[in-house]
């Protein structure tokens, strides 16, 4: 049984066909001009309607036309009332187009479900698709620290905290332009980063979970104002993001003892962040699967299929 999913979110172009043990996932960045800090709605839109025909064919040159047993497909940001971002109606366009074609199911989740179950596949963690835990969603949009609570193969997720202001992703985005870096950043202020001969960061407060970055980007400003290096300056910009996590993380953990805690989303990619998770069980995945991609759509529609027999197979 092998089922499709798709994701257009508003920084990547995604589809992924997976059969319960292997997964092949196709994804391209939308352009976005030199010196800007990403896209109109409108133009992300109208870019994945370009790429979506090049997306699926790829995807289909690297899998072969296989029977398709249900398509899936991301809707929304976040699988909360109000959430809604019209870049996704490009995958769901198709995906329905799919589905009713072929004659199968057509699944409907959230980007953020997506990126967490793109996590516990990649990691080798899929057990904990049966049992609570912790999971951030770090991205350009979304900086949330959420408990998890799957039920019949459905992540289930209450958000408990995380930034108040502007997310981790923007943040880095910000840093990049600062230097000369195009968007997004998160890699190569990562490599540069690795170049650093300073080991500075800015400590941020965490209150009841929850932490304010935007202060941090002006002490990134005025750190390289006062001739901070460019790796350095990466560095602390990645070191501030870093700490504030893992002091939110380890202050949940006291109430939510032992819970593993799942890292998505294109900033848990980060390298230093990695480094410095420790002292609780930490899962991140393979960097590709941290960033958009339409793997975990496809994960949690084969689970829906495997759990509830829907296969038209």
């Amino acid at each position: 049984m092998s089922c499709l999913g798709f994701d257009t979110s508003n920084y990547t172009t995604s589809a992924a066909l997976f059969d319960g043990e292997k997964g092949v996932s196709c994804a391209r960045l939308l352009d976005v001009k030199p010196g800007e800090l990403g896209l109109r709605q409108s133009d992300a839109l109208f870019a994945h309607v370009q790429r979506l025909p090049e997306l699926f064919a790829q995807l289909l040159e690297e899998t072969g036309r296989r029977p398709v047993s249900a398509v899936g497909v991301s809707t929304r940001p976040r699988a909360v009332e109000g959430s809604y971002m019209p870049c996704f109606l490009a995958g769901v366009s198709v995906a329905s187009v799919l589905a009713q074609g072929l004659g199968v199911p057509l699944h409907r989740f959230s980007h953020q479900q997506g990126h967490i179950a793109a996590a516990l596949w990649s990691a080798g963690r899929m057990e904990l698709m049966d049992r609570p835990f912790l999971a951030w969603h770090l991205s350009g949009g979304t900086t949330e620290l959420l408990l998890v609570e799957p039920r019949d193969g459905e992540l289930r997720a209450q958000r408990i905290g995380g930034t108040t202001d502007i997310s981790a992703g923007q943040l880095i985005d910000r840093t990049g332009k600062l230097l000369g870096l195009a968007f997004p950043a998160g890699k190569a202020l990562d490599a540069m980063s690795r170049e650093a001969r300073r080991q500075e960061g800015f400590r941020v407060r965490c209150t009841d979970l929850a932490f304010s970055l935007s202060g941090v980007e002006n002490q990134v400003n005025r750190y390289r104002a006062s001739g901070a290096s460019p790796a350095d300056t990466a560095a602390y910009a990645l070191r501030s993001v870093a700490w504030a996590v893992i002091a939110a993380t380890e202050h949940a953990l006291r109430t939510y003892r032992d819970y593993p805690v799942v890292f998505s989303g294109g900033v848990a990619s980060n390298s230093l962040l990695r480094s410095l998770a420790g002292g609780f069980d930490a899962v991140f995945c393979p960097a590709r699967y941290a960033t958009d991609n339409a793997m975990g759509i496809a994960v949690l529609t084969w689970l829906q299929e495997e759990r509830h027999g829907l296969s038209h197979l």
